[in-house]
């Protein structure tokens, strides 16, 4: 006879018979336990996309409550609020609804639907435990042209390994270039008012320092394409922040020129004449104030810089002995500030009784490498070193600018904290120009089109950020030289007259004016026996 208090729970294939108690003490529980573990860890992916599924959940609601034809009004009143907003209030509409929207569309259904599977074919996870350990994405941020990835590394990996995986990272998430950062690429913003304070703060936490963090920024379509504009001239000079481009992610880009010399190198018809004149115009205010004393050697002729000759407070560009004797001058400027400032300050604050002295050399290699002259050209290379290494500290800073890199211009590199590569002819050039390793990290230089209107790209190496940073420079057109050299003109520097040194006369000079003293007593000081 059968036992009915005896039920038969279908385990594996539907035939194993199981007591009641083993069902309610034992199965039942631990199916609870199980799906509350995988509710535990479907929390942070939940709670990562909350917007997401609170959306979800009210579309499936009102469907259900109140039928499709409530849903699709909902729809359209959200459509229509959202195109009178970026009608009236573009940017905000940008900042607030588009780019939030894209950011969490790439996420979900670019990056985070084959994270995993991108992950492991390139080499980006590893195993452990018998366990996989794929690196954590934390957040997407999108721009018109970039997607922002933040990732945190698994145990056991470095940057490197994604500057090796970069090219295969791009092609994985449907992009042409991916470039890897070890570090947050803004810095916080100066924090005044009332609760400054507490603004710094929070800065301070959020811009701590993360090693185990790497940020992805993939390319969607090239932002660089089109010729960018001059920038207007700005009503006060920020020599911490001088706008001369715009990066990748459409974000101005600035340089900091307090303490720190630029090098500038590209091939013939690169696009050095932007860098140099963005950089100049960028200046303007100061130049025409007095609080920035800009000085120019052009060995070229002065075919570069001499459209705007009225920015100059010194300009040589005939013949190489007063370049040379610029360079010395230079040198005692610098060496007489740093006898003012010993024991005082160790930095120099530009100020009109102390202004910044910029020197812009056109073609640095014509000075140190291709002068026939060995004379002239020790002494300017010596000169050159002495700005390169004491005058940054003292408000005496180097423009360089050159089109081949040779062991002359390399020997001087790491005097240059800033280095901008425009396009090279050789991939050696890349790493000659901006460090070991920089072309691995993303800066193909020698990739760069030749073409006119491509003109102004290049790649900029802080000191403080090993990976490159991709650049397009402003375009300053010749009409707007000439009408800044005319507005913002230098102001002319009356040099005092010098002072005879008093002491016995070794020629007789013929006197235009009357003798201040009696003819015996001249005469006895001009060695006369009569």
């Amino acid at each position: 006879m059968k036992n009915n208090n005896v039920p038969l729970v279908n385990f594996r294939r539907l035939s194993v018979p199981a007591p009641w108690w083993l069902v309610m003490w034992i199965v039942i529980p631990y199916l609870l336990f199980k799906a509350t573990v995988l509710l535990v860890r479907l929390m942070p992916v939940l709670w990562r996309n909350r917007i997401s599924v609170t959306l979800a959940v009210l579309a499936v609601w009102l469907w259900h409550r109140h039928g499709w034809e409530i849903l699709a009004l909902f729809a359209g009143v959200a459509g229509a609020t959202v195109g009178v907003w970026w009608w009236r209030w573009r940017p905000w509409c940008e900042r607030l609804i588009v780019l939030p929207v894209l950011s969490w569309w790439q996420r979900l259904f670019v990056y985070q639907l084959h994270w995993r599977e991108a992950m492991t074919v390139c080499r980006g996870a590893e195993r452990f435990d018998s366990r996989l350990n794929v690196p954590k994405l934390l957040r997407v941020r999108c721009t018109y042209a970039t997607d922002e990835v933040l990732l945190r590394m698994s145990r056991g990996q470095n940057p490197d390994t994604y500057h090796a995986a970069a090219a295969n990272l791009a092609y994985s998430f449907n992009a042409r270039i991916c470039r890897v950062y070890s570090g947050r690429r803004d810095t916080p913003k100066a924090r005044h008012g009332r609760w400054a304070w507490l603004l710094r703060l929070v800065d301070r936490f959020r811009y701590r320092d993360r090693p185990r963090l790497v940020w992805l920024v993939f390319v969607r379509r090239d932002p660089l394409r089109r010729t960018i504009p001059s920038f207007d001239v700005p009503d006060a000079t920020d020599l911490e922040a001088l706008p001369l481009g715009l990066r990748e992610d459409l974000v101005r880009y600035v340089l900091r020129l307090l303490a720190t010399h630029v090098l500038i190198v590209g091939a013939t018809r690169a696009g050095k004449g932007s860098v140099q004149w963005s950089l100049i115009r960028a200046l303007a205010p100061a130049i025409r104030s007095g609080l920035v004393r800009l000085w120019g050697i052009d060995p070229k002729g002065g075919v570069e810089l001499s459209l705007g000759r009225e920015l100059f407070s010194r300009y040589e560009y005939a013949t190489v002995p007063p370049m040379v004797a610029m360079l010395e001058e230079l040198v005692e400027v610098m060496r007489e500030r740093q006898a003012r400032m010993q024991g005082k300050t160790r930095a120099h604050t530009p100020t009109l009784e102390e202004p910044l002295y910029v020197l812009m050399v056109d073609e640095i290699l014509a000075l140190v490498a291709l002068l026939q002259d060995t004379d002239l050209r020790a002494r300017a290379k010596a000169a050159l070193a002495m700005l390169l290494t004491q005058g940054a500290g003292l408000g005496v800073l180097v423009i360089g600018a050159t089109q081949d890199p040779r062991k002359e211009v390399v020997e001087l590199r790491d005097f240059f904290p800033t280095r901008i590569a425009l396009r090279l002819n050789e991939p050696n050039h890349v790493d000659l120009v901006l460090g070991q390793g920089s072309r691995a990290r993303g800066a193909l230089c020698d990739q760069l089109s030749a073409r006119p209107s491509m003109r102004g790209i290049g790649y900029v190496v802080l000191d403080d950020r090993p990976e490159p940073e991709r650049v397009r420079f402003a375009y300053v057109t010749d009409d707007e030289i000439r009408d800044m050299a005319a507005t913002y003109a230098a102001p002319v520097i009356v040099k005092p007259t010098p002072i005879p040194r008093q002491g016995r006369h070794t020629n007789k000079q013929k006197r235009t004016a009357g003798p201040l003293l009696p003819d015996s007593l001249a005469g006895f000081l001009d060695g006369d026996p009569a």
